[in-house]
């Protein structure tokens, strides 16, 4: 461990120094590049500067021990090190976890979509339930959300809603959504009172920069149309809505959000290449895509992760064997005791990987 924190800790110095050669300030490209390598290291390098300093004040105090007489002394000395040696302990499972091998993608924002599927009018709500939560956990998160797209029903629920999260990280830790949210209640429109059960999808994707993933103007046909609101009446007469196909690929996306036309198209290519670069990821890294499918929390989008009871206001994460009987909360957004369990199943499975 202590060789690959070295090697970690002379790249990062060296990449000091390329950020301020004229040559890597003159590339754009160059420096974006080296700035997020940087950037990546800067926690691990300074948690084994840290650690090094606590290593070398154990070594300092046990040469005292060795030599001091004095008992006024010695016994400074020994709380000193029973301060330092549970330090040491906890610096360096830290510095494990920072040396597991990192998801290239978890740096970024995400585009993430929801959709009502079994259940109609009651998925729909759900799909706006789904919706309000992640809004509400990115606030509290620091990070900015913004709907690009968005197909309502005349209940208030959604069909589909399609909405961008920046900030930094957001992908390390939404990822664990992708998949499908079962909700069991009394729909407001059951009479009866009978518990129904509905499901709603969740699709997380990476944010994809233009250098990412090659996408060329001629490939992608463009469509103008009227915008529509609830129930389809038209709440805008010019051609403002936007379908783009990337017609290589076959994707589809449409955006009528704004009244512009052009922000439709800005949000809508941001969607279409998130969408051909998660597309492109799968295909040419097969194998890296079955251990991502293996993994905690980043399986298949169709699989059940999830489970929210409202009767019993518990919320049950299948993938982690984990209930939580705070559901009214956690619809308010405060999905961390969720996240941070995934985060932590994760980490102790490629440490176990490693291990072997």
């Amino acid at each position: 461990m202590l060789e690959r924190l070295e090697a970690v800790e002379e790249r990062y110095d060296k990449l000091n120094g390329l950020l301020s050669d004229p040559e890597v300030i003159s590339d754009t490209q160059k420096l974006r590049e080296y700035s997020k390598e940087q950037s990546s290291l800067e926690e691990t390098v300074q948690v084994y500067r840290e650690y090094k300093e606590v290593l070398q004040g154990i070594k300092d105090a046990k040469a005292m021990l060795e030599d001091e007489k004095d008992p006024e002394m010695r016994e400074m000395v020994k709380a000193e090190l029973a301060e330092l040696t549970p330090q040491e302990e906890e610096l360096a499972e830290r510095l494990r976890i920072l040396l597991l091998p990192k998801d290239p993608n978890d740096d970024k924002n995400v585009i993430i979509e929801v959709r009502g599927a079994a259940g109609g009018d009651e998925a729909a709500l759900f799909a706006g339930d789904l919706y309000r939560m992640y809004s509400r956990y990115a606030e509290a998160q620091g990070w900015k959300s913004e709907v690009i797209e968005a197909s309502y029903t005349e209940l208030g629920g959604f069909k589909e809603i399609i909405f961008m999260v920046n900030g930094e990280g957001a992908y390390s830790k939404m990822k664990y959504e992708n998949g499908a949210h079962r909700v069991q209640r009394v729909p407001s429109t059951e009479s009866g009172g009978r518990i129904h059960t509905s499901t709603a999808t969740v699709a997380v994707l990476p944010e994809a920069e233009e250098v990412e993933v090659d996408i060329h103007e001629k490939d992608i046909r463009v469509d103008t149309f009227t915008s529509s609101g609830p129930g389809g009446q038209s709440v805008n007469t010019t051609m403002s809505a936007v379908r783009l196909t990337h017609e290589p690929t076959g994707v589809v996306v449409s955006c009528q959000d704004e009244k512009s036309q052009i922000k439709n198209k800005e949000k809508a290519m941001k969607v279409l290449r998130a969408r051909v670069y998660d597309k492109f990821q799968q295909e040419a890294q097969k194998e890296y895509d079955e251990n991502r499918k293996s993994a905690v929390g980043t399986g298949d989008r169709s699989e059940r992760i999830r489970t929210y009871n409202f009767p019993q206001n518990r919320v049950t994460d299948h993938r982690i064997n984990l209930t939580i009987q705070k559901l009214d909360q956690i619809l308010q957004g405060k999905m961390d005791e969720f996240i941070d369990a995934l985060i932590t199943e994760e980490q102790t499975r490629l440490m176990a990987e490693a291990g072997e």
